[in-house]
This record gives structure tokens, C-alpha cells and sequence, in this order.
């Protein structure tokens, strides 16, 4: 159907005020899904070690970010009402008041259950006090020559300020007392961040590096008496702020921030349960903070350390290790002549990156035949043989263009040293436009094929062009051909790089222009549809959904009648279920090995069904603020199979999670004497993919 790009929704008769879920607590309780999958007992034990480290990390980012942006925006005075209908103060202390909530059970299920169920299989993670006087005698020595050359302890006084402590960063609080004055005094010692999480006391023994450092600050305060010690942890507001002016490079502006971000207002205070109230009290004062941004735990802190005991050489402890397929492009046949013969949807990490994704770019920079490459990167790996090529075929004389976006979040660097090294390569390096980061995943390839045909081979996906995600995220891709699309990804290039306003195309969506109104004209299509007695049917796959407008758009369908069913990783404003307003809608989420990434939108059309693949989620950033791009798939068979997919995770049979119009996430239940179908486990087990013992 044809996208009018002005077109206004509908609106009909009013939906309720109290219609949206708070996004914030839908976030937490999208953590408090990876937490159960730490807690569940059937999962391999040390991927229930990483999922404890993921529940950390996550929760780091989300107060560094969410929780720093609404606390900032509260004292600036810009806080609003959220569309939830909570004031930003309610916002605020409901979201302390589960993130405490959960703190405490990832602390619990540490201590509780995975770490007494890692000695049992021989890995002990130990407190100094627990380890053996060889082993400690062992550490002494590690001690003297890794550890206590890099610390400095600073002492707080009359002379010396109370120190400045950076964001994430691991601490010790220590009271020591001088013998002759009877004084006593404060002093910080940082854990270096650089050396590991836990530390090897003897094989598979290991215990956290602060508890080295706590048995060794005699030697730091040598005359002095260490009264007492304890560690502490700050997160701080770490989102960005660039002014985007035209008198500034971006990449300057960026690098400025960068260095100012360091220096971001404390948002939370993590402490273990046995310090005192005096040093407690004490670092509440210095780092001006209030009691709710104060969080106790059971040590020990920064359990986002636990990768590394996730990684160990234990291979019954993990799941079963697989080869991704490649069977989607034949490695002995030309990547230009499969894909000019039919589109190709890969699925990754299900099919090679390396074969299909990577590989046309590889091709393409040592392919004499071809002119010209343009590509979008928002995340790459540090060696990325992606830009690698890039730069090779730069320096073959084709013409490269690379649309760098400096602002992916926490990317920051890597992406400003690889804008740099591909510039010195002779790759043409554009930054995308002011006020809208380029998020859309495209790849151009420019070939004259022997027939005489100058043509386009594309790639549009729907995760990063990063080898090392590729094997962790599941992300769809379609290589095509196909001349329509050539001359839509050409077109949104030139978008990307010059001054065009392309206004429509013939298989792309793309935000912020026609996105929003695509979508929910085909949504508004789906409602007449079952009014006409034609076959109709919503079906979404998404890492997030947020923005208003598209979940009106789905509740408007659901009155009308129209199923509507939505598969979600994470965020979910959408209530569903609720009598009178969202009856038909159903919302589920899977979690497991695999981060699922893609993001799918299916329309019945009736009966010829409309599906789209591509970066966006249904947010108000992705939307609004950033170049997104969906495409259609015309393939019927691959529609039919991205069909499929998402009926399956719908399935009350399948692993994964129900929502309710409450807001309760509940994990389906297995059947009396069967079992849930674990979709990641089935497409890893099904005939395309070849498995390998482990």
C-alpha cells in the first residue's frame, strides 16, 4: 500500500487516560526476567552465572542513563507527567523501590543458590577469610607485585578534600586511627578496574580483589591502626549531552563530553549490609545524596564481574556449542551471482555472518568489478575485518562511503578511533545529520556484472554490522538485488550524505519521515480489513514498545476486533487483555541463550500477507529522532517463515513470558509431564543448523 507520509491517525471514540504501563518499571521487569533465568535450575550453571552478570550490568546502565535523565530533567525543572499518568517524583521512588526489590534477590540468588552450586562442581568463589593460609600466602605475593603499585590510598583531613569517585568504580572505605594522637581519619582506596574481578587464588578457587587489597591496608597506612573497612560503589549520570552546534565539529564536541561525562551527579550508592552507620552516614554527606538512592546489599559488589567466571574452560557447565549454517549462500558460489538469482534472508546467529554479511563486503573490496561501497556502522568490534575492508577497498581506488554515527551510547570511542582510521584510509566519512543519529543497518554494493548491468546489491538488517553480537544476537538480514530496493537504499544515501528530501520509496519505511505513519496506516489497513470481512492480523516483533501513537493504533485494532499479537524483549507500554480496550492483544517475550534483536512487522493484508525486517524499535527515539529503515520481504516463503516464528513464540507452549494489563510478567508453565519449547534451542536443533558435540 502507499505510505502517505502527512497521514493523521484516527481517533474515534477516547481510550482511557490510564491506558500505558510506566516504561521505566517495564524495563525492570524486563531485568527481573533475566534475573529468573539466573534463579532457574534447569539452565547449565554457569550461563545462570552470566545471566546474574547481565542482571548487574543492566541495571548499571539503566541508573546511569534512565534514572540520571529523569533525576537531571526533575532539577532542571523539565520533568513531566509521564504517560503512565505518575508525576516524576512517583516515578522515581516506584522505580527505587523495585530496583531494591530486585538488588536483593540477585544478591540472595548469588549467595544462595549459585554460589553454593558452584562448589559443588569444584569452583569456589571465597571471601579472604575462607581461603587456605597457602593460598593466602600465594595472594601476598600477587599482592606485592600486581596490586600495590598501582593503588593510592587518600586520606580525608583538613588538608585533603574529600576525593572525587568516578562512576562505576569499586571503593574501600577505610577508618584508620593514629596510635599517638588517638585521631582517626577517612581514607578512599580505589580497586583498580583494570586488574580482574576475582581473583585466582589456586585452580577454580577464586576470591573478589577487594578482599586482597582489605588484608593488605596495614602496608598502605603503615603506623596506622585500620579500625575498620568497607566497600562502596557510585553510579553516576553517564547520558550525553551534545550541543550539536554548526561551529563545532561533532567529533570534537563529542570528545569534550566524553571527558565531562566522568563527572556526572551521583544517582545511586551501593553498599554491602555490614558497614556502619558512621562511614555510611559520612559518604551519604560528601556525595550528597538521599536515603532512597542508597542501596544495601550482601557483598560482594559489582557482580557484573561474574563474566569472567562465566567464561571458564567448563564446557558442561555451558550449552552445547554450535557451528552457525552456511547454507544460505553456498561458499562456492558467487555471493553477486546468489543474490542476484533471489533475495537471501539470513537469520543470525542461526546463519554465518561471516559467509553472507561479512563476505559481500570482504567480496566487494577485492572484486575489480566493483565501483562503489556505502555503509552505515552504529557498532563495531574492535577488529572489525568489516571496516578492514572497507578500508582495503579505499585503498583499491573504489569509491567508499561510510556513514559513522558517533553517538551509539557507551561506543562512543571506538567509534570516533574508527571514523579516524577510515579517514586516513581514503574512506569518505560522513557523521549523519544534527539532532538524529543514524541507526538504520544498509550496506551498498555497486558492481558492473559481466552482462554489462550496472547493478546494486544491499543488505538492510537489523543489528550492527559487529562480528562478535553476530554470534550472541539474533538479528534478521535480507540481501537482495532487487532494483527497487537499489534504488531506495541509493536514494536514502544520498539522504545521509547531501541535502536530498526523499519523500517516498517503493520498499523501504524510514524514520523520522514516513516510519510512524507507515505503520499505523497498515494497522488502520488491518481494522477495515475485518470490518470487510477480509482476513486480518497484527503481528510485531520488537525489542521495545513505547510510543503512543502506534500502541493507540494497536488498541484501536483491538476494539475493532482485529488480533494483535506482539513479541517483546524488553519495554512494554501496552496494556493487554484489558476488557473494553485491548481484548485481543496478546504480548510475550522470550529470553534465553540469544538476545533477541530483530524487529518484524507482519500485516494479513488479507490473506497476502505484508512483512517488514529492520532496525527500528517502537520507541519515541526511533521514531523521532533517529534514521531508521524497515523493507519489505516479497519472498513468500520467507514471509511465511517470519510467520511462523512469531506465531511460535506466541504459543502457550513456548518459553517465554506472559504480560497482563497490570503490568505482571508470569513465565508459561509447562504442561503436565511435557515441557515448554525453547525456540533458540529449536532453530539451533532444526535441520538448517548443524550442531556439534560438545
Amino acid at each position: 500500500m502507499t505510505v502517505n507520509p502527512g497521514h493523521i491517525p484516527r481517533t474515534g471514540e477516547a481510550l482511557p487516560e490510564d491506558r500505558f504501563l510506566d516504561r521505566e518499571e517495564s524495563w525492570l521487569r524486563f531485568n527481573q526476567r533475566v534475573l529468573e533465568l539466573a534463579e532457574d535450575p534447569t539452565l547449565p550453571l554457569l550461563e545462570r552465572v552470566r545471566f546474574l552478570s547481565i542482571f548487574s550490568s543492566n541495571l548499571d546502565e539503566f541508573f546511569m542513563v534512565r534514572v540520571a535523565g529523569l533525576a537531571r530533567r526533575m532539577a532542571t525543572g523539565l520533568a513531566v507527567q509521564s504517560a503512565s499518568g505518575r508525576q516524576p517524583r512517583e516515578v522515581l521512588e516506584r522505580t527505587g523501590t523495585v530496583a531494591h526489590e530486585l538488588m536483593l534477590r540477585h544478591a540472595a540468588c548469588f549467595r544462595d543458590e549459585i554460589r553454593p552450586a558452584l562448589g559443588k562442581e569444584g569452583i569456589d568463589l571465597l571471601r579472604w577469610d575462607e581461603l587456605a593460609e597457602t593460598e593466602q600466602e600465594r595472594l601476598r605475593r600477587f599482592f606485592r607485585d600486581r596490586i600495590y603499585p598501582v593503588l593510592t590510598p587518600l586520606v580525608v583531613d583538613s588538608a585533603h578534600p574529600f576525593p572525587y569517585i568516578s562512576g562505576l568504580s569499586l571503593n574501600l572505605a577505610v577508618i584508620v586511627r593514629d596510635p599517638e594522637t588517638d585521631a582517626t581519619m577517612f581514607a578512599r582506596v580505589k580497586v583498580p578496574p583494570l586488574l580482574p574481578r576475582f581473583i585466582e587464588a589456586s585452580p577454580d578457587r577464586f576470591t573478589p580483589l577487594e578482599d586482597v587489597i582489605a588484608a593488605h591496608l596495614g602496608q598502605l597506612f603503615v603506623g596506622m591502626e585500620v579500625v575498620e573497612h568497607h566497600a562502596f560503589r557510585v553510579t553516576r549520570n553517564q547520558d550525553l549531552e551534545i550541543d550539536e552546534d554548526i561551529s563545532e565539529g561533532l567529533l570534537q564536541a563529542l570528545e569534550r563530553e566524553l571527558l565531562r561525562r566522568r563527572f556526572g551527579p551521583v544517582v545511586r550508592l551501593e553498599v554491602e549490609e555490614s558497614i556502619s552507620a558512621g562511614v555510611l552516614e559520612l559518604l551519604t554527606t560528601e556525595l550528597a545524596i538521599e536515603e532512597g538512592q542508597i542501596y544495601r546489599v550482601g557483598g560482594p559488589l559489582d557482580l557484573g564481574g561474574l563474566a569472567a567466571i562465566a567464561d571458564l574452560d567448563r564446557p558442561d557447565l555451558k550449552y552445547p556449542p554450535f557451528v552457525p549454517s552456511k547454507e544460505a549462500i553456498p561458499e562456492d558460489a558467487s555471493i553477486f551471482g546468489a543474490i542476484r538469482e533471489r533475495d537471501v534472508l539470513v537469520q543470525h546467529p542461526y546463519d554465518s555472518f561471516t559467509t553472507t554479511v561479512q563476505r559481500l563486503i570482504e567480496d566487494a573490496a577485492a572484486d575489480p568489478n566493483v565501483l562503489a561501497i556505502k555503509q552505515t556502522l552504529y557498532r563495531t568490534s574492535g577488529d572489525s575485518p568489516v571496516v578492514d575492508a572497507l578500508m582495503s577497498a579505499a585503498e583499491a581506488g573504489k569509491q567508499v562511503v561510510v556513514v559513522v554515527e558517533l553517538k551509539a551510547r557507551f561506543d562512543e570511542r571506538a567509534n570516533i578511533a574508527w571514523a579516524r582510521k577510515l579517514e586516513t584510509a581514503g574512506c569518505h566519512v560522513v557523521y549523519g545529520f544534527v539532532g538524529l543519529k543514524t541507526h538504520c543497518k544498509l550496506a551498498l554494493v555497486v558492481r558492473q556484472d559481466p552482462d554489462g548491468v550496472l547493478r546494486r546489491y544491499c543488505h538492510i538488517g537489523t543489528g550492527n554490522y559487529h562480528p562478535k553480537t553476530a554470534r550472541l544476537y539474533e538479528d534478521f538480514g535480507l540481501l537482495t538485488a532487487d532494483a527497487e530496493v537499489g534504488e531506495d537504499v541509493s536514494a536514502l544515501f544520498n539522504h545521509l550524505t547531501g541535502y536530498s528530501r526523499q519523500g517516498s520509496y517503493h520498499r523501504l519505511l524510514v524514520a523520522p519521515h514516513s516510519l510512524r505513519s507507515g505503520l499505523v496506516q497498515r494497522i488502520e489497513h488491518e481494522i477495515d480489513n475485518h470490518r470487510n470481512g477480509h482476513a486480518a492480523r497484527v503481528r510485531v516483533k520488537c525489542n521495545s514498545l513505547v510510543d503512543e501513537v502506534v500502541i493507540d493504533a494497536l488498541y484501536r485494532a483491538s476494539r475493532a476486533g482485529v488480533p494483535v499479537d506482539i513479541w517483546v524483549r524488553g519495554i512494554c507500554a501496552l496494556r493487554p487483555g484489558v476488557p473494553g480496550l485491548s481484548e485481543t492483544v496478546r504480548v510475550r517475550s522470550v529470553l534465553g541463550r540469544f538476545l533477541e534483536h530483530s524487529r518484524v512487522f507482519a500485516f494479513e493484508n488479507g490473506g497476502d500477507p505484508e512483512v517488514w525486517i529492520g532496525s527500528a524499535d517502537l520507541m519515541h527515539r526511533n521514531l523521532d529522532r533517529r534514521v531508521e529503515a524497515l523493507v519489505t520481504v516479497t519472498d513468500r516463503a520467507q514471509r511465511d517463515r517470519l510467520i511462523d516464528l512469531i506465531d511460535m513464540a506466541m504459543d502457550d507452549g513456548a518459553h517465554a513470558w506472559r504480560l497482563d494489563g497490570e503490568g505482571t510478567w508470569t513465565r508459561n508453565a509447562p504442561p503436565p509431564g511435557g515441557t515448554l519449547q525453547d525456540i533458540q534451542t529449536h532453530l539451533v536443533r532444526s535441520r538448517r543448523w548443524r550442531t556439534v558435540d560438545g
